[in-house]
């Protein structure tokens, strides 16, 4: 197995880690976590534990495209698990997030809609021999939902010391570039879609 392969692989067993180490009950087991004040902003231990690793899962996504492409080793394992890695890291800390009510459920409704249509659109163009390669919108959309989900997961530090809402900004472009990412998908596959209507 290659290197960007190994590190996509590294990106999937980082997703469970990370939710358990969120969703670990520390309080059942005695163990108190300190929290941190910047200025009037807490900032709990476990939120920057949660960011490191999920930092440090994101940033295998860019080395891993980064290799594959330099070095020649874009496998048709790569092409399967890297996309399957970048969601299930960001879904399943948007799902936690919005269960820990960090973030509205909305945006994380529409983000995760898009997922589903844009796997029906890929589905069905292959079905027809049409290959959908990742779009502008696409990249985009899953860099502004990381940097989105660092920024809520550090309660929007430093910009919360001037009041500037950057984490939210983020999260919500992020699901307004979803949608349109969304859309760009259907509109190359709106032919196989309608065909026998």
């Amino acid at each position: 197995m290659n290197l960007p392969n190994k590190l996509t692989l590294f990106r999937i067993i980082l997703v469970p880690i990370t939710v358990l180490v969120w969703l670990f009950p520390y309080g059942y087991f005695n163990i108190s976590l300190p929290v941190y004040q910047v200025g009037d902003v807490s900032l709990p231990l476990l939120n920057i534990i949660v960011c490191l690793l999920f930092a440090i899962a994101s940033f295998t996504d860019f080395l891993d495209g980064q290799i594959a492409r330099r070095k020649g080793l874009v496998t048709t394992f790569g092409k399967f698990a890297d996309p399957i890695a970048d969601k299930l890291l960001v879904n399943t800390l948007l799902l936690i997030l919005a269960v820990k009510r960090m973030i509205p459920v909305v945006p994380v409704f529409l983000m995760l809609s898009r997922d589903t249509i844009v796997d029906g659109c890929r589905m069905l163009a292959s079905r027809n021999g049409v290959v959908i390669a990742a779009g502008l919108f696409g990249k985009l959309k899953t860099v502004l939902q990381m940097f989105g989900i660092i920024f809520v997961l550090l309660n929007n530090l430093p910009f919360a010391l001037w009041n500037i809402p950057v984490a939210d900004v983020l999260i919500w472009f992020a699901s307004f570039v979803s949608v349109m990412s969304g859309y760009s998908y259907f509109m190359q596959v709106r032919e196989f879609v309608f065909e026998s209507m």
